[in-house]
């Protein structure tokens, strides 16, 4: 990984340090709305926080991935139950972007 990439990686941790889970994937895993709830909010937002209350640890790395490919959204940090995905909008908002808003 270049120092770039460490750093841009590093920068994004910083800026999800603030933000709270804007999504829940709880008993019934990855649903049709909550694929839906998460398109939205990184559709809004780019960088967004994910609760997974699903499982042990192997089942929640599973629903990460899966989360992950199911909305082309890159995972940027995962800690315990706390996942942070980054997904950059073509014409991002500058009132709902976490990338250009003051947080």
């Amino acid at each position: 990984m270049s120092h770039q990439r460490q750093s841009e990686i590093k920068h994004l941790r910083s800026l999800g340090h603030k933000l709270k889970p804007v999504v829940t994937v709880a008993g019934k895993g990855l649903s049709d709305s909550v694929l839906a709830e998460v398109e939205r909010a990184l559709d809004d937002h780019e960088l967004i926080k994910v609760r997974l209350s699903v499982g042990d640890r192997v089942t929640r790395h599973a629903v990460t991935l899966e989360l992950g490919e199911r909305t082309g959204a890159e995972l940027i940090q995962s800690i315990g139950n706390i996942v942070l995905l980054l997904r950059r909008a073509k014409k991002p908002s500058p009132h709902k972007s976490n990338l250009i808003r003051p947080l």
